[in-house]
């Protein structure tokens, strides 16, 4: 069956979790929902996620606190967070985000086709984040057994470079006037060009 990323929704009203949901759902990914920020983090340590969308405004927890939380835990603290609330963005709370390191910020009511949009390309780079790793656990182990098949793994991993500096491009071009976008690309420049150069290392040896 096909992969399915895992997003984690996080609102502490039923109805908001609905909308996101409808809004989402033609992404044909996994939704999981969490009705509070210990919700939230309870998920996180169950299974894996792609993004988070988070609300801000909650009772106890709320979702700057969340986020905090969730950035220091080694496991999930590159997982990337897009916060939503319905108030004004002042000053403080866009540097309480900030200090947080989250990815995005969008207020209610929701633009769908925009926030769909930047879900996407956090499913894309997710998708190349596994895929670098899949690959990379691969070459490990297909080196260890068998030498003779360096030209084979050098062709498969050519391949997959092209088709990563295809994506990361296109995201480039799609995302010119989000920063926030533009440094999550950029974030995966240096693994990218570290794999290019294995790459290339391995065919000087053949």
């Amino acid at each position: 069956m096909p992969y399915k990323a895992n997003i984690l929704l996080v609102d502490d009203r039923e109805e908001n979790l609905t909308a996101l949901e409808a809004i989402l759902t033609s992404l044909d990914q996994n939704l999981v929902r969490a009705n509070s920020g210990e919700a939230a983090l309870k998920a996180l340590l169950e299974r894996d996620f792609a993004v988070i969308l988070l609300d801000v405004v909650m009772p106890g927890m709320d979702g700057f606190e969340t986020a905090t939380h969730i950035k220091q835990r080694e496991r999930t603290k590159d997982v990337p967070i897009i916060f939503l609330t319905a108030e004004g963005i002042d000053r403080h709370r866009v540097f309480r985000g900030y200090a947080s390191r989250f990815v995005d910020y969008m207020t209610k009511p929701l633009d769908p086709w925009l926030l769909r949009a930047k879900v996407e390309v956090f499913l894309e780079l997710d998708r190349l984040r596994r895929q670098l790793q899949s690959q990379s656990d691969w070459l490990r182990r297909d080196l260890s057994q068998d030498s003779a098949g360096v030209g084979t793994v050098v062709a498969e991993l050519s391949a997959l470079v092209n088709e990563i500096n295809d994506t990361l491009e296109g995201v480039r071009e799609n995302s010119v006037d989000d920063e926030r976008l533009l440094g999550v690309v950029r974030e995966l420049n240096d693994p990218v060009h570290r794999l290019t150069r294995l790459v290339q290392a391995l065919r000087a040896q053949r």
